[in-house]
């Protein structure tokens, strides 16, 4: 299967089951608890590198996952409703898109809002009044209200990347030397 058909599989069951959790915290008048267990769960997947090998590599059995997704909600005092549903998310061999989910989960809330999520990734964290003034800028270029989904990753050295919806913003010195490095490759 090309990558692109494993992408567009990822995405359709991580919007199908991030649609069900959005429509199960509804009914129960939970989605503000249930947003906050999910946004918890997506920060475990982006800083522990054993969770996101458990929730990816096909060498753990669904009881394993349950097993350890168990543990880890307990201990993070996970709500019963995102527990339960990524526990049967594991069931299904579907823990692979736990990621997708999460992000598919926070656009669902963002819509609920009116918002519009920017996903940013940063060489350091983004200070309060940076990721202030990060969101006014986009507010005014979106004519939206912007809520902020932050990961750190120091392989950018410096700058932003910066997901709006369809668009793709990358300042990060990373791309500018690795353009660099090509435009010198072209010239030699």
């Amino acid at each position: 299967m090309p990558v692109t058909d494993a992408q567009s599989f990822t995405s359709g069951v991580a919007l199908r089951y991030a649609s069900a959790l959005f429509e199960l915290a509804k009914d129960e008048n939970a989605l503000d608890a249930v947003e906050s267990d999910v946004e918890a769960f997506g920060k475990m997947l982006d800083e522990s590198e054993d969770l996101r090998r458990l929730a990816v590599s096909p060498l753990y059995s669904k009881s394993d996952q349950v097993e350890a997704l168990d543990a880890i909600f307990a201990k993070a005092e996970t709500g019963k409703l995102t527990a339960n549903f990524f526990k049967v998310v594991a069931e299904n061999r579907r823990l692979f898109a736990a990621r997708d989910i999460v992000r598919a989960f926070q656009s669902l809330m963002s819509a609920h809002r009116g918002e519009m999520l920017a996903e940013v990734t940063s060489a350091e964290p983004l200070s309060e009044d940076n990721e202030t003034r990060l969101r006014e800028i986009l507010a005014g270029e979106t004519g939206r209200a912007i809520k902020l989904s932050t990961k750190v990753d120091p392989s950018l050295i410096g700058g932003l990347v910066v997901k709006v919806g369809s668009r793709m913003i990358d300042t990060s010195l990373r791309t500018r030397l690795n353009s660099l490095k090509t435009a010198m490759k072209e010239v030699g």
